[in-house]
């Protein structure tokens, strides 16, 4: 995973194209919410936040104090990379992310997703 450029991007840009992979399959703006506060702890307010102030995607996930204890049952491959490989704490973060958006536009109900 040698593609770490990602970490300095504003989380805001990464999170427009999860809203809009997301709306593109008939899914919601809210369940894309749903699914990062389920995962990182963060709650509507401290999203907006982040989204108003071009918080870094390394700074997003760093600043996750609430991580979801049970991320670690999202498994499976992203990007054709299989999640339980990845070894850098943080790729492995923003894999966790997009294999649940990645549900999310399948179709998968949100009940199911959050395992």
């Amino acid at each position: 995973m040698a593609n770490t450029k990602i970490y300095d991007m504003p989380f805001s840009e990464l999170y427009r194209l999860y809203v809009a992979k997301a709306e593109k399959k008939n899914r919601s703006k809210e369940e894309v919410n749903n699914l990062i506060y389920w995962l990182t702890g963060y709650n509507k307010e401290s999203l907006e936040m982040i989204l108003k102030n071009d918080i870094s995607v390394r700074m997003f996930f760093n600043h996750a104090l609430n991580f979801n204890p049970k991320a670690n049952l999202i498994t499976g491959n992203i990007c054709g990379v299989k999640i339980e490989e990845i070894t850098d704490p943080l790729m492995k973060r923003i894999r966790y992310l997009d294999k649940l958006i990645d549900e999310l536009a399948k179709g998968k109900p949100l009940s199911k997703i959050l395992r």
